[in-house]
């Protein structure tokens, strides 16, 4: 059976592009997966999940990313369950360039209760939206999904069932503002929490990580935006034809945002992308800038230079400067998109993004 070219592929030959690096961390991703997916065989359950963040989930793997990934728990606790995540802990180091981060988000267990029933108000910390968003945009199993599948539906569910406006069709725009809030709220965090980790780690690592946030956690955000605005514009992999009639009537909606969510930030970005040809040229100008960030970031050389570059050298750095100069192409043609009026993103943008 004839596979389907990827959004990002049909983009790319439509205008005769040629995004290497980014073709190639999909491939070392996809690599990285399957060699996870055979060394954790049989370590998960009906009841849990080994999911993965981060590039490797976002097919954005290079030779110096590390691996988040966590071990989901959907069913009754059992105290098994830490000896199943420190045994994944074992595998995964050993698969890994380096640890997950230092906040203890990622590298251990995680429960599908707080992730579903503890949205907003003062239980739902950094670290559960942080979860549960990026369950939603930028994760992937490498194991049985039972557990995984559950989850995320259900997540979806509280989304959708509890947004009346969205599943009654009121009012002049059909978006998901309950779910679009939670992506807003999240990129503020991350926005946030940069100058947070700048304060409290005294600057290490501030370069490359005001890089991802201005391209790769950027894309996370955009990616939410785009499944949100879908829902009216028709865009991604199925037009939603149908009104959900009532609250707790919304099957379709669910179905629908899981299959656009499915996709990585990447693929959902092109999607909308190639939904408008009179937008070919910032499709370029987004595209070719984001192959170069992930250049930057598979090369040893320029990587490790944004990991150590002190602040005060970012004006005379080569790398930095390069890297901040794709951020600004990447930065204008998310806003030559966001702000197009033929597509009617503009009028979504304005009234959703804004106000």
């Amino acid at each position: 059976m004839e596979v389907s070219p990827s959004n990002l592929t049909q983009l790319e030959r439509r205008l005769g592009a040629d995004w290497r690096h980014i073709a190639a961390a999909r491939s070392r991703a996809q690599e990285k997966r399957a060699e996870l997916r055979g060394a954790l065989r049989r370590l998960d359950s009906e009841d849990t999940s080994v999911v993965v963040f981060g590039s490797l989930a976002r097919d954005e793997f290079t030779a110096g990313s590390d691996i988040d990934w966590t071990l989901l728990v959907d069913g009754s606790a059992d105290p098994k369950h830490l000896e199943l995540a420190r045994r994944a802990e074992e595998i995964v180091s050993k698969a890994a360039s380096k640890k997950p981060g230092r906040e203890g988000t990622f590298g251990t267990l995680s429960f599908s209760h707080e992730l579903i029933h503890r949205i907003g108000g003062e239980d739902d910390t950094n670290r559960n939206t942080t979860r549960r968003i990026l369950l939603l945009l930028e994760s992937d199993v490498v194991g049985r999904p039972d557990a995984y599948e559950r989850v995320v539906a259900n997540v979806l569910r509280r989304y959708v069932l509890e947004d009346r406006g969205f599943v009654q069709r009121a009012g002049p725009y059909h978006v998901p503002r309950f779910l679009l809030n939670d992506f807003a709220r999240y990129w503020w965090t991350m926005a946030v929490d940069f100058a947070y980790k700048q304060r409290t780690r005294f600057g290490e690592g501030a370069a490359i990580r005001n890089m991802k946030l201005r391209m790769s956690r950027k894309l996370i955000y955009v990616s939410g935006l785009l499944t949100c605005f879908g829902c009216e514009l028709g865009f991604g992999n199925k037009p939603l034809e149908t009104v959900c009639p009532e609250p707790g009537a919304a099957p379709e909606c669910i179905d629908c945002l899981r299959q656009r969510l499915g996709q990585t930030p990447l693929e959902i970005l092109a999607g909308a992308l190639l939904h408008f040809d009179h937008l070919d040229n910032t499709a370029r100008k987004i595209l070719t800038a984001y192959d170069g960030f992930l250049a930057i970031l598979a090369d040893p050389d320029k990587r490790h230079r944004l990991e150590t570059v002190e602040s005060e050298h970012y004006e005379s750095d080569a790398v930095f400067q390069e890297a901040r100069h794709l951020s600004h192409d990447y930065r204008d043609g998310l806003l030559d998109l966001f702000f197009d009026q033929k597509s009617g993103l503009f009028n979504l943008t304005k009234n959703y993004g804004v106000f």
